[in-house]
């Protein structure tokens, strides 16, 4: 697995059961996954030689991040080593605008969309073309972004310049007036089987997930199913190999939208490492080694992930007392990462039949990992 961070560790945890052998190319020995995993390798992902070294002797390559340059995979590709998901599939995750043409493509709906080459162009995109809206308009870099990173909110020209300046395309969206975010989790193997998990819905807070309730509440069946159908279209479409998260907005009148794809193990579907038969991390290694692929059924009605979020208390695990003797059904996963203000360090997953009891239990629990709340 390329790359070191929370993904690669609870991937390779997921292996143990399967007697799967991993390897991992780390940028350092103190990244999460680097610290459980036997054989590491630390080195540069965008260096061709150091992934030829690494990948000699491998049955497979799949990541925890989408950044490794295509042209890289294609060469490790031609040396005879499977990667999964491949090139042609990855770059959908890896360039916003290549995933837009794409869908658009597909028919798969999209918000509204154009690439703008400088802030003039942000204004005709909002209010000349057929369809605008007007300001507010959402930029993004094409490349690069995550967790609210690479993306803005603009409300004039004005506002405009600040994507320009890294010298990278740039994407401009309409701004979705959506009642919510969903994400319709699915994994694909190569020779086609796919298996679809229930559609959650994502709070996001400062453009990070924040919580994650499963299945989404109050989402009729039928767009339930839609959306899933969805995703396991694009997943065949674009011959992803793995997991698949596509992140939607569900818009005031039931219909949804793909804002972003992951083709990884993706933070929306953490809540299955203890809500479904099978987790996203046993699937996506399954997937790629061309293994049947588990059940996706969640254990119980309700299950809420809490991300865990690094505050002013450095030393969390002082928080274990209070939290496991609260709640013996907590579940409770760190990464081994330092502490710091707004950073991902963890999460906890809560399940049972009261949703808002379940999501209390969560919530409880993240906020006092983290120093929030004291009692």
């Amino acid at each position: 697995m390329v790359g070191g961070g929370q993904l690669a560790r609870m991937t390779h945890e997921a292996g143990i059961p399967l007697g799967i052998r991993f390897r991992l190319l780390s940028d350092t020995p103190q990244d999460s996954a680097a610290q459980v995993v036997q054989d590491v390798r630390v080195g540069d992902y965008r260096d061709l030689a150091t992934l030829r070294e690494f990948a000699r002797g491998c049955d497979v390559i799949t990541f925890d991040h989408e950044h490794v340059p295509v042209e890289h995979l294609r060469a490790l590709e031609a040396d005879g080593i499977p990667v999964r998901p491949g090139p042609d599939a990855l770059v959908h995750a890896q360039d916003k605008g290549v995933m837009r043409a794409r869908l658009t493509a597909l028919g798969v709906p999209c918000p509204r969309h154009r690439i703008v080459s400088d802030p003039a162009d942000v204004r005709a995109f909002a209010e000349d073309e057929a369809g605008a809206t007007g300001f507010p308009v959402v930029l993004k870099t094409v490349r690069g972004g995550y967790d609210g990173k690479g993306v803005w909110v603009v409300g004039s020209e004005a506002e405009a310049a600040e994507p320009f300046r890294a010298g990278v395309p740039v994407l401009a969206e309409e701004k979705v007036p959506f009642t919510r975010e969903l994400a319709a989790n699915v994994v694909r193997s190569p020779h086609g089987q796919a298996v679809a998990y229930p559609v959650v819905e994502s709070v996001q807070v400062g453009g990070v997930c924040d919580t994650v309730i499963a299945p989404a509440p109050d989402l009729d069946p039928e767009a339930a199913s839609r959306a899933q159908h969805l995703a396991l279209t694009v997943a065949r479409e674009l011959d992803v190999v793995g997991h698949l998260a596509v992140e939607l907005f569900e818009t005031p009148d039931g219909s949804v939208l793909v804002n972003e794809l992951a083709m990884r193990p993706h933070n929306s579907g953490h809540w299955t490492q203890d809500g479904a038969v099978t987790s996203q991390f046993a699937n996506h290694l399954r997937a790629v080694l061309d293994l049947p692929l588990g059940d996706p059924r969640p254990r119980a009605p309700w299950t809420v992930m809490a991300n865990v979020l690094g505050g002013d208390f450095p030393d969390m695990y002082q928080g274990y007392l209070h939290c496991l003797a609260r709640d013996p059904g907590l579940r409770v996963h760190m990464y081994g990462k330092d502490v710091k203000p707004g950073r991902k360090v963890g999460h906890v997953t809560t399940y049972g039949t009261d949703l808002a009891q379940v999501r209390e239990r969560a919530r409880h629990a993240a906020d006092y990992l983290r120093g929030t709340i004291t009692e």
